[in-house]
Parts: C-alpha cells; structure tokens; sequence
C-alpha cells in the first residue's frame, strides 16, 4: 500500500501553542496530508528532524517540510531570543536542502499570542545546530 503526504511539519511540544499550531495546521492543510514531529525545542533538535524526514521522504513521499520554533521556549532558555531562533530556522533550512534539495522548506517564529511569523532569508553560518 502507498502512503503520502504532503509534507512533514516539525514543532515544539509547548502545551501552551498546540491550539495556535493545530488551527494553523487546519487553515493550510487538508486532514491526513502531513507527518508531524514535535520535540523540545524544534529544530534545536535538528539531528532528530532529519532522520524523520528522511524516513517520511522514503515512506511517506513528502514535498515540503515545515519549521516552527516559538517564542518563550524553555528548552532554549536565555538563549532563545527571536533572533537566535531566527538563525537556528535558516541554519535548519540549510541543511535539510543541502540534504534533500528537492524538498520545499518553509521556516516560522511563532509568537505566543498566536501569530506566525515566516522566516525567509537565506543564511550562512559558521555554528551549525547540534545532531
């Protein structure tokens, strides 16, 4: 039997956004379309998000991950200001298209009153995140 789905979406687990995630999820895909990883601290967690989306690429046939990291999480601590989430998506962003260049990959800063910020620029950095 062949499974797919569109795309991949990877989140923190922060009980205090899966209201804000789920209806954004609703509002941009169909039910059943996705895979979904949540993990402390999202893509600080980068070796783990890419061993799944490797595993939906080959079972799932995924197009697109999404990224979503979000303000105030404490598995980032002090360190996890806007802009350090920020770099963290582009460097996430990097290295999943130099892994699987054929993928589509969308990044987002979510703000805990719910609003989706989408980062966009790309970026080149000396400190890639941690497998």
């Amino acid at each position: 039997m062949d499974h797919q789905a569109e795309a991949l979406i990877a989140t923190c687990i922060d009980f205090r956004l899966q209201e804000a995630i789920n209806n954004w999820i609703a509002q941009n895909f169909s039910p059943k379309t996705f895979d979904r990883v949540a993990l402390a601290g999202g893509v600080k967690n980068l070796g783990i998000i890419l061993n799944q989306i490797d595993i939906a690429c080959r079972l799932h046939h995924i197009k697109k991950v999404v990224l979503i990291n979000h303000e105030d999480c404490g598995a980032y601590g002090q360190e996890g200001t806007e802009e350090k989430h920020t770099e963290d998506l582009k460097i996430a962003k990097q290295k999943i298209l130099s892994q699987f260049p054929e993928l589509q990959v969308e990044t987002y800063y979510l703000k805990l009153d719910g609003t989706f910020k989408m980062v966009v620029a790309q970026h080149q950095s000396a400190q890639p995140l941690v497998e």
